[in-house]
């Protein structure tokens, strides 16, 4: 570490950079309390008016992510039902490569995962419609974890001979670092560079995919991948995103996870419905040239997906592309030894996706060191950044309590027309916005598998009625450790990864 950045000015400033989304968090989650208080009757109505309008935002909104779930949703059918196999197989345009000429690298991070999971991960990679010799599986397990050994060890005597290649890494938890994933595919991705260079493979035509180890990579998606990747004109500078469906367990979970797994593969559609808004989430692919050209996974940080993202970011700039990939990855929703666990394995797990709030500090520090880089771009994206973690805990909370909030703070408001209506108005509002889960509802059970045969006519009947609880269970499961993580970033107590429950029965 140089000498200036060991300094206390720069070390006050890195410190004031983490401090700074937690400062903006509180600051506006309090803004319905202070304003009324700081300027009275203006004020009031000031926050009165703001929360009507974004009412009416949400409204909109809502009917905006219906439209993008709906847009996806028969980008998925229309994929899935696709033999893209034979489509590889088409004569290749010229300039482009051959599709068939990419190989598939798997590599999946693993520790305390049990057998039956990760057989069932590589069993789906085995039966993927695409070549064998064109398949890789890189299994990542701690140099400590001799019980991963003894997983990886009945894995390849199952499936080695069914890929070109099965290779165990034995990661030596090399400080510094954090332990996690990202850390651990940060030594996947080097030891598999130096293998399968040695091994003579072409980098830019190995597709990686950074698999988690619960997740099930859909029958066509080596071949969707290789299609389009080989016609897309900046693939060596592409990610590209599936749809995570975390169908594996579904109806083993109780009904509020059930719903935080609906509500983050809704957002996710959503999301691939806007591909300017796409980040790297979860588990994705790329080609191992450009994990190569981004320096790999960052040993030091617990959010690996969207830190990658960043890394690439500032590495190609405006070449750097996200593609939504329409298909499903299958995965599993936290699932603990009971019911009270699994709700905290949820909560956890929210909470470190939340924990994505430390690249705020991360992208500031490096966002006016790259000029090659359109300012416009660098700013968009900051914001966009900054909006979305910032709106994941403002907006349910103003949606909920912000109508009460000036008529506590302010008795002259609480006088008013606007004051004794502004209730009304705002339930009225957020009532229209609700049905909107009616039609979210029929789109996610057209995608979930079927439900449990001993499950009585009752039951499949009030399943139904579980996703009109998300206003509850979001703010208790997504926006209370998402606020955590803020709040912790803001006091310098910095988060240590924990490892998802998810004891799905063999």
């Amino acid at each position: 570490m140089s000498a200036m950045a060991a300094s206390p000015i720069w070390q006050a400033r890195d410190r004031l950079l983490e401090a700074l989304p937690g400062l903006a968090t509180w600051t506006m989650l309090l803004a319905p309390a202070w304003i009324p208080f700081l300027f009275g009757l203006d004020g009031a109505m000031a926050v009165a008016v703001a929360v009507l309008l974004f009412d009416v935002y949400w409204l909109c909104r809502a009917f905006m992510l219906l439209l993008g779930v709906r847009s996806t949703y028969r980008h998925l059918v229309r994929d899935m039902a696709t033999d893209w196999l034979e489509r590889c197989r088409e004569p290749v345009p010229e300039g482009m490569p051959d599709p068939l000429s990419f190989t598939h690298l798997c590599l999946i991070p693993t520790y305390t995962e049990p057998y039956h999971v990760l057989e069932e991960t590589c069993q789906a990679i085995v039966e993927a419609n695409y070549p064998a010799e064109l398949k890789v599986i890189g299994i990542i397990t701690r140099v400590t974890d001799t019980q991963g050994w003894e997983n990886v060890a009945r894995l390849r005597q199952r499936f080695g001979d069914r890929v070109a290649y099965f290779f165990h890494i034995k990661d030596p938890l090399e400080p510094p670092l954090v332990l996690g994933k990202s850390a651990a595919m940060n030594w996947g991705g080097r030891e598999m560079v130096k293998e399968l260079t040695r091994l003579g493979y072409d980098l830019s035509r190995v597709l990686v995919t950074d698999l988690d180890s619960d997740y099930r990579i859909h029958p066509q998606y080596f071949a969707w991948l290789s299609y389009h990747h080989a016609r897309e004109p900046r693939r060596d500078t592409t990610i590209w995103q599936p749809v995570p469906l975390f169908h594996n367990n579904i109806w083993q979970v109780p009904a509020a996870v059930r719903v935080m797994s609906a509500s983050t593969s809704q957002w996710q559609m959503f999301l691939h419905s806007q591909p300017h808004r796409l980040v790297a989430f979860s588990s994705y692919s790329c080609s191992l040239q450009m994990v190569h050209e981004v320096g790999y996974w960052d040993k030091d940080v617990i959010p690996e997906d969207s830190r990658f993202y960043w890394k690439s970011f500032f590495r190609f700039g405006s070449r750097l592309r996200v593609r939504p990939m329409f298909l499903p990855i299958y995965g599993d929703s936290p699932q603990a030894r009971d019911y009270a666990s699994t709700h905290l394995s949820q909560y956890n797990q929210i909470k470190r996706w939340a924990w994505g709030i430390t690249d705020v500090p991360y992208v500031l520090k490096r966002l006016f060191k790259h000029p090659e880089i359109p300012l416009w771009l660098r700013l968009y994206r900051f914001w966009a950044l900054f909006l979305n973690h910032l709106n994941w805990i403002f907006l349910p909370v103003l949606l909920m309590f912000g109508a009460l909030m000036p008529l506590w703070t302010s008795l002259d408001f609480s006088l008013t027309d606007l004051g004794h209506n502004l209730t009304l108005y705002s339930a009225i509002i957020m009532t229209a916005t609700l049905s909107s889960v009616t039609a979210l509802t029929y789109i996610e059970h057209r995608l979930l598998p079927p439900k449990p045969d001993h499950w009585g006519r009752l039951r499949r009947a009030l399943v139904y009625l579980q996703y009109f609880t998300y206003p509850i269970v979001g703010l208790v499961l997504s926006v209370i450790p998402a606020l955590e993580s803020h709040t912790r970033l803001l006091l310098g107590k910095h988060l240590e990864y924990r490892v998802t429950e998810k004891m799905r029965g063999a």
